[in-house]
C-alpha cells in the first residue's frame, strides 16, 4: 500500500474516487471525476491537489520571491489533513473507496469504517488519544510527516477553518462511513435558517452557489418577479451580508457570495 508500484492489483479498492459535483447535491453528471490509484502518498498528493485544482484563490504580488503567494477558499492544510486522516484510517477490509466529494457550498470527505469504540464524535473536538485503525500505515505516513500521531488532526482542523473565519468542520457516521464536512462559506443551513429569507431569496442563494454569481435580470427570470422585487430581495440579501454586490448599477452589475474570495 505505501510502496509498491501497482496496489490496486492485491485491493482494487485501495484507491481514492474524487467527484466535483454540480450545485449542493450529489447528482450526476458530475464537472469533472478523477480515481487515483498507486501508493498512498500518490494518493494524498493527487486527491488535494484535485480539491485545491476547483476552489477559488486569490493570487497576491511576489515581494519576497519568484511564486507569487496565494489564498485558498479552504485551507490547503486542512484539506490534506482530512484527506489523508480518511486514507490512513480507513477500513481496508471494506470494498468502498476513500471519496472525496467537492460541491458548491462544502467538501466531503468519506471513509470506509467508523471510529474505535473508545472515541465519540464529540472527544474529536477536544484532547484525545490517538487510536489508529491501521498502525503501521499511520506510522510510516507519520515518519513521512503526513500526519500527526498524537491525535491532534481533527482539532487541526478546526483551528484552520477557524482562523479562515469558516464554521467548524462537521464530524459524523453517515451510511455506515466517516464524513468529515468541511464548509466553503460561513452560510451553513443551520445558520440559513435564522437569516428569514423568503423562498425566492433561497433560490437565489442556490444558484449563487452553483454559478458563482447572478445579476438582477437572472434573479427575476429565475424567480418571476419585477424588478423592483429582485432589487429589494437581492439588498436585503446584501444586508445581511449573505450577498455581496459588484459594480453600483448597470448590466455589468451582479453579486456573490459574501465571505467568497473576490476572483469574479
Amino acid at each position: 500500500m505505501l510502496f509498491g508500484n501497482n496496489p490496486q492489483k492485491f485491493h482494487r479498492t485501495a484507491e481514492v474516487k474524487c467527484m466535483h459535483c454540480r450545485g449542493t447535491e450529489y447528482r450526476r453528471p458530475f464537472v469533472s471525476m478523477q480515481v487515483y490509484g498507486g501508493d498512498l502518498f500518490e494518493q494524498t498528493n493527487l486527491a488535494r491537489d484535485f480539491v485545491l485544482d476547483r476552489i477559488d484563490r486569490a493570487v497576491d504580488v511576489r515581494d519576497v520571491s519568484i511564486t507569487a503567494p496565494a489564498t485558498y477558499e479552504l485551507p490547503p492544510d486542512a484539506v490534506g489533513e482530512a484527506i489523508v486522516n480518511a486514507i490512513a484510517h480507513r477500513d481496508y477490509h471494506s470494498n468502498a473507496s476513500v471519496e472525496v466529494r467537492l460541491f458548491a457550498d462544502r467538501l466531503e470527505i468519506w471513509n470506509p469504517g467508523s471510529l474505535p469504540g473508545t472515541l465519540t464524535m464529540d472527544s474529536l473536538r477536544h484532547d484525545h488519544p490517538s487510536v489508529p485503525y491501521n498502525p503501521l500505515l499511520a506510522e510510516s505516513l507519520y515518519l513521512a510527516r503526513y500526519i500527526e500521531r498524537v491525535g491532534s488532526g481533527t482539532q487541526t482542523m478546526i483551528e484552520l477553518c477557524r482562523e479562515a473565519g469558516l464554521p467548524e468542520p462537521l464530524f459524523e457516521q453517515r451510511a455506515g462511513l466517516f464524513v468529515t464536512t468541511i464548509w466553503r462559506d460561513r452560510l451553513t443551513p443551520e445558520i440559513m435558517a435564522g437569516m428569514n429569507l423568503n423562498e425566492r431569496q433561497m433560490k437565489g442563494k442556490s444558484f449563487v452557489k452553483a454559478h458563482g454569481r447572478i445579476t438582477n435580470r437572472e434573479y427575476r427570470e429565475l424567480t418571476n418577479v419585477t424588478i423592483r422585487t429582485a432589487s429589494r430581495d437581492l439588498e436585503d440579501m446584501v444586508g445581511k451580508a449573505i450577498l455581496k454586490q459588484f459594480g453600483a448599477t448597470g448590466r455589468n452589475t451582479f453579486y456573490y457570495l459574501a465571505g467568497k474570495l473576490d476572483t469574479k
